[in-house]
C-alpha cells in the first residue's frame, strides 16, 4: 500500500511541471473559411459581401475601395513568447461603382517584417553626413528657386 501512494506522489510530482508545457492556441480577427472567400464573385456588390463575410477589420479609401479582413493564429507553449503560425488578410477590391472588381488572398509568407517598436521609417537621407547631404543638394538642386 505504501508504494502505491509513493508511486501515485511521483507520477504527481512529475506531471506537475509538465502541466504548464501545454501549447494554447489563439484566433484574432476574422477567421474566414475559404469557400465564402469563394462565393464572392467579381460584380457582387458591398452589400452582398457584407452579408457574407461581416463587417472587414479596416477599410482602404486608396485607388477605390477596399475591404480588408484579418486574421492571425498565435500558439503560446507554457512561458514562452507567443509564436505566429497563420496570418490571413482576405481582401475584396471595389470599383467606383461599389462592385467588387478583384479579390485578394494573403498569408503569412506574403507579408513583409516591419520593426513596430522603433517606429522609424529608413530614409535615403540618414544614409549621408550632414556635409554630404549640403554637397548632393548643391549638385543637384531640387527646388526651383
Amino acid at each position: 500500500m505504501k508504494t502505491w501512494i509513493r508511486g501515485a506522489i511521483v507520477v504527481g510530482a512529475l506531471a506537475l511541471p509538465l502541466g504548464g508545457c501545454f501549447t494554447t492556441t489563439l484566433n484574432h480577427g476574422h477567421v474566414i473559411p475559404s469557400e465564402r472567400v469563394r462565393d464572392i464573385q467579381v460584380g457582387s456588390s458591398r452589400e452582398q459581401v457584407e452579408l457574407l463575410l461581416g463587417s472587414p477589420s479596416t477599410v482602404s479609401r486608396l485607388n477605390g475601395e477596399a475591404y480588408y479582413y484579418i486574421s492571425q493564429t498565435t500558439e503560446t507553449t507554457a512561458f514562452l513568447s507567443p509564436d505566429v503560425v497563420e496570418r490571413r488578410v482576405v481582401s475584396i477590391y471595389f470599383d467606383e461603382d461599389g462592385f467588387v472588381r478583384d479579390t485578394g488572398y494573403y498569408s503569412l509568407e506574403d507579408g513583409k517584417v516591419i520593426d513596430v517598436l522603433t517606429r522609424k521609417t529608413r530614409t535615403g537621407g540618414s544614409d549621408y553626413g550632414f556635409l554630404t547631404q549640403i554637397l548632393r543638394g548643391a549638385k543637384n538642386p531640387s527646388l526651383n528657386l
